[in-house]
């Protein structure tokens, strides 16, 4: 039985903010693999994670060379190897140059940018842009807090609705009808 939990099991990769999920009776899963998802905590900061860790790379490698953002191969490694990453291109060398612990207490005071400034894409929608383009079979996945407010979630949804990206999950808790 052991050996059977081991080889089934996937692993919960640790978040930079606590998220509880709102409820909800619908019963679709998200795929397991080839997904971007997209965390929003309650107080509007917006994290995200690649399943795929060479996708990860080949999507960090396209943003830095937008932003003009430099990295060394240990940094590069170490972005990769996070279980979730949100922090401003221009602030991503100096946090990937801190320690484990100081980086997850860094990443959930810090989140992507969302606003866009000149007309030009926001950080956010580079990320997705930068994803979508390493993977054309990439799906997208918000998962947000229950107590998120909702002009903060509109905010994505309609950051995604301007690059023409109409379809993506909610991620919700499932709970029965009778509850």
């Amino acid at each position: 039985l052991l050996t059977f939990f081991m080889l089934t099991s996937t692993f919960v990769k640790n978040e930079p903010v606590k998220v509880i999920t709102p409820g909800s009776v619908s019963e679709i899963k998200v795929p397991e693999k080839d997904v971007l998802n997209i965390l929003v905590a309650k107080n509007g900061k917006v994290f995200m994670n690649i399943d795929n860790q060479l996708d990860l790379e080949s999507v960090l490698t396209g943003m830095t060379g937008v932003y003009g953002v430099s990295l060394n191969a240990e940094q590069t490694k170490k972005f990769v190897k996070e279980p979730m990453f949100g922090v401003p291109m221009d602030q991503l060398s100096d946090y990937l140059d801190q320690s484990p612990s100081k980086m997850q207490e860094i990443i959930g005071k810090m989140g992507i940018p969302t606003d866009s400034i000149d007309g030009k894409k926001s950080e956010f929608q580079n990320w997705v842009d930068q994803a979508m383009q390493n993977n054309d079979k990439i799906k997208i996945a918000i998962k947000a807090d229950a107590n998120t407010p909702y002009k903060v979630v509109k905010k994505i949804m309609s950051e995604l609705q301007d690059m023409s990206q109409n379809r993506y999950y909610l991620i919700t808790s499932y709970k029965k009808t009778e509850d």
